[in-house]
């Protein structure tokens, strides 16, 4: 995590969970951490501006299978996704590097990764002092919360944009959006879902897909909608850190950064694979393996998978060669 993206080892616990759920558990991790004193704020905000994903199981099985009626598309979406975020965590690296925070690093030991994380079970629950019931009912009690905190911003974003749409500000907002996206080839149908994106993803994504618009622009539309993510979650991230000194603006930069850069590899990875249209997919999966097109197209996937590892794997050396090669020669002088 620190010749990546520099970041605390602790962080990659949060990169696990926020790219294996989704919006806001990125946030919830990230805020503990800090509170924890596991890692400064700045390696707090560069952690929650990357590591906040839509769920796997939301763009494999909700919008690819759900909405599109196309399981090949889901791969498209969630490629382009996770592949923006990680280009926004390298670039995170460099932001506030002159920070003065420092928070010492856990002397490395010579003992078992499973037998330190036992010692330091054991030690966090002497100093928790709480019972293993009453650790089970807490765990509960904030999980319910959580999930009832999350279901109402949906549900008060969803009224809000119910509310606009009748007063017209939907289309003016379209209007307005119009301007940036028009001479960029989008489709006119696209807008209002890209308007209502902006508050809420899961209604801009479904409105997205029904649309008239080519099936490219579809999925370049839903793939920025849930880059962006909504004010929805916006307003969750904010409540997951309202206790923490962590900032919501390298938040909101970053998500529209990762709204331009998932349109744009959407944009390129759906050119690639060439997925096929909604009919022709229900056919080929009724065909599934006596068709070559599924078989040529995971192909395809595999071989970005494999670039896209091969970069990251000889990004984290490269830096890590140069941070070595740095401290050596401060150590000489």
């Amino acid at each position: 995590m620190r010749p990546l993206f520099n970041v605390p080892g602790a962080g990659s616990f949060v990169m696990a969970v926020g790219f294996s759920s989704g919006y806001p558990i990125g946030s919830m991790i990230t805020a503990r951490l800090r509170s924890q004193r596991l890692c400064t704020r700045v390696e707090a905000e560069r952690l929650m501006s990357f590591t906040n994903n839509s769920s796997p199981l939301f763009m494999l099985v909700a919008v690819a299978v759900g909405m599109f009626n196309n399981p090949s598309l889901g791969w498209i979406i969630a490629g382009a996704h996770y592949l923006s975020n990680i280009t926004l965590g390298f670039a995170l690296r460099f932001y506030a590097r002159n920070d003065n925070e420092r928070i010492p690093e856990p002397p490395a030991k010579s003992r078992g990764l499973v037998s330190q994380a036992f010692r330091q079970m054991l030690q966090v629950q002497r100093q928790d002092k709480r019972p293993l019931g009453k650790i089970m009912g807490d765990a509960v009690r904030n999980a319910v919360t959580n999930l009832l905190n999350i279901g109402g911003f949906i549900i008060l974003f969803a009224v809000i944009i119910k509310m606009l749409t009748t007063a017209g500000f939907i289309d003016s907002l379209s209007g307005c959006l119009g301007v940036l996206l028009l001479p960029l080839g989008f489709s006119p149908e696209i807008l209002p879902a890209l308007a209502s994106g902006l508050f809420e993803m899961t209604i801009g994504s479904k409105l997205a897909s029904e649309t008239t618009a080519p099936l490219l622009q579809q999925v370049v539309a839903v793939g920025m909608i849930l880059a962006w993510s909504g004010l929805s979650v916006h307003a969750q991230a904010a409540s997951m850190i309202s206790e923490t000194d962590i900032r919501m603006l390298p938040f909101i930069i970053t998500r529209v950064a990762h709204c331009i850069l998932a349109g744009l590899y959407s944009y390129i990875i759906f050119q690639w694979c060439a997925p096929l249209e909604p009919a022709a997919a229900v056919i080929a999966s009724a065909a599934k393996w006596q068709s070559l097109s599924p078989a040529l197209f995971n192909l395809k996937l595999f071989g970005l998978f494999i670039i896209t590892l091969a970069i990251i794997i000889l990004t984290a050396l490269i830096l890590n060669l140069v941070s070595n090669i740095k401290f050596f020669t401060c150590k000489i002088k």
